[in-house]
């Protein structure tokens, strides 16, 4: 018996072929430098808190990828940050969806599908193991429900 079922559709006649109608647009990437906080008029300085978010910004490894436009988004979610750290707390749902496009935690990372280099040299330093999973498991033997070895 072959399988159970109806025979599968022919491809030409799905509805879905999960193809893109509209071409992509291919951007040359130009990165750019990190800007600094500017002056925050009419509300006072930024909150030490946001100068050392912003820092860490700066600092990631995600920053090497941003362009003018991703540090521009970045600087409109510091207003939200700093919003947040002098007592608005109505601005953490704000904040957390805007972090998480750029990668901030591991699990946005993931779903980002970023991943840091570190784990890709660390494979690759790991030894390869001459022997086959054949010779490593050779050794193991099945025991049967009365506790004799089978070979």
């Amino acid at each position: 018996m072959a399988g159970r079922g109806p025979s599968p559709k022919d491809p030409t006649r799905r509805a879905r072929r999960n193809a893109y109608l509209a071409p992509q647009t291919i951007l040359r990437f130009e990165q750019a430098e990190p800007p600094d906080l500017p002056d925050w008029p009419g509300a006072g300085d930024w909150p030490q808190r946001t100068r050392e978010w912003w820092l860490m910004w700066q600092a990631s490894p995600q920053a090497e990828h941003f362009s003018s436009t991703e540090w521009d988004f970045l600087l409109d979610t510091a207003l939200i940050h700093a919003r947040l750290w002098s007592g608005e707390s109505s601005a953490a749902a704000e904040l957390r969806l805007r972090v998480a496009k750029f990668g901030a935690t591991p699990e946005d990372r993931s779903r980002l599908r970023m991943q840091f280099a570190q784990a890709d040299e660390a494979d690759g330093r790991r030894p390869a193991s001459e022997q086959t999973a054949r010779e490593r498991y050779a050794a193991l033997r099945e025991i049967s429900p009365g506790g004799a070895v089978k070979t």
